[in-house]
């Protein structure tokens, strides 16, 4: 049997830059954007962006610059054209009609990875769930054979439509999944209560910032790290130990800005880990030029999810490839983000938040590691204690002691 390698498909991607949004944010968005397709097997050929004060309803973009992409896409033969954002069911059916190519928003994308990158079955249940609530009210512009809704003659006749025999299909779907989901939950609430007192600890942070090579370096374990979005799905959790103090150790998905609303209810499962943890270590990649908006934005999630509140330990990763302009010495305009050099970062906020441990590390290169590690002892160390008071002769004095 002659066996053909699949093409990779051609990509184009568009992207609104709104009022109040300057040009190196608006890269960094459509950057994103990019390493999305990249990650989910396309090849991104070119960028159309507009400035835009809020998406045009029938179009998502204006009608020039939709004709413009038209007919780059009849030039170049692109396969897919990827929007980034969500887009309405009106939305997509009109693009449709126009550019004569497969339509994919952001949400869709995700959802695609998600479904790709899906080990267990119960990251493979909560990805399936998340993607026919996507579908339902998007149904009508999916297939060409659901024309015969309009009705007219020849079509009239008893019964539910065709679109209508779907719709309740997916319905029943999405209920027979939120029934087996609720078995998940609560068999991974059993395990969690499986594991007693343990101190918990939860890796947290944006996607691709290197949670999980950090928690193979910590636990010692062998969990799949790459540098793609979203190479975690399924929480891990190992125990670790460092001098005598044993704690548990969660690697969590990573959030990402415009996370979809079903995807976080449906992954409700997964996310409990970190509901449930009682610190939480918040990477950073230091090395992203839109770091501080990626901690914002993992902050406000973690608002969501009512867990803004625990303890924290803010760990920058990533030291290795961090790099800056460095600025003439007679230059006398202000400095701009892109000429802080890493001693710089750490005489800002960053450094000194007086609220959460702060830590510059390099997971790949293992520099620092030791600091996180003696921070981490302490940190687990004073939950311990509150846990088991009469348990204080486990620990000898980190100053003293070789216990890292």
């Amino acid at each position: 049997m002659i066996e053909t390698e699949k093409q990779a498909e051609r990509a184009i991607l568009i992207g609104l830059s709104y009022p109040g949004q300057n040009e190196q944010e608006t890269q960094e968005y459509i950057d994103e954007l990019s390493f999305l397709a990249e990650t989910a097997g396309a090849i991104p050929v070119k960028r159309f962006i507009q400035k835009a004060e809020i998406p045009n309803p029938r179009t998502f973009v204006g009608t020039g610059k939709i004709s413009e992409i038209a007919e780059f896409i009849s030039d170049n033969k692109i396969d897919i054209a990827i929007f980034d954002d969500e887009l309405s069911a009106s939305q997509i059916r009109n693009i449709e009609k126009i550019l004569n190519c497969r339509i994919l928003d952001r949400t869709n994308l995700i959802l695609d990875i998600f479904a790709s990158r899906a080990r267990t079955s119960y990251a493979r249940t909560q990805v399936e769930l998340a993607q026919y609530q996507y579908l339902l009210p998007r149904l009508a512009g999916m297939w060409t054979h659901l024309e015969r809704q309009r009705g007219g003659i020849g079509l009239r006749g008893p019964g539910e439509k065709e679109i209508e025999t779907d719709r309740r299909i997916i319905r029943d779907r999405i209920t027979l999944l939120k029934e087996q989901l609720k078995k998940i939950d609560i068999q991974m609430s059993v395990q969690r209560k499986n594991r007693g007192k343990m101190v918990r600890v939860s890796l947290v942070g944006y996607t691709n910032v290197g949670k999980s090579t950090l928690m193979n370096l910590l636990g010692k374990s062998d969990v799949f790290a790459e540098n793609k979005l979203f190479a975690t799905l399924d929480t891990t959790v190992r125990k670790v130990v460092i001098g005598n103090l044993p704690f548990l150790l969660s690697d969590t998905v990573g959030f990402i800005r415009k996370l979809p609303h079903d995807l976080v209810e449906s992954f409700k499962s997964t996310l409990d880990e970190i509901r449930e943890s009682d610190l939480l270590m918040h990477i950073v990649d230091i090395s992203h030029p839109g770091f501080e908006d990626q901690v914002r934005i993992v902050n406000e999630t973690l608002r969501d999810l009512k867990s803004s509140g625990k303890p924290q330990i803010l760990v920058f990763n990533k030291i290795d490839a961090f790099s800056f302009k460095a600025r003439e010495e007679d230059d006398l305009t202000p400095l701009r983000k892109e000429n802080y050099s890493l001693a710089d970062l750490k005489k800002t906020w960053m450094a000194n938040d007086m609220n959460h441990p702060v830590v510059f590390i390099s997971a790949v290169t293992r520099e620092n590691v030791d600091e996180l590690r003696r921070i981490l002892y302490e940190e687990v160390k004073k939950i311990h204690i509150t846990r088991y008071p009469y348990n204080d002769f486990l620990f000898g004095d980190p100053a003293t002691d070789d216990i890292l």
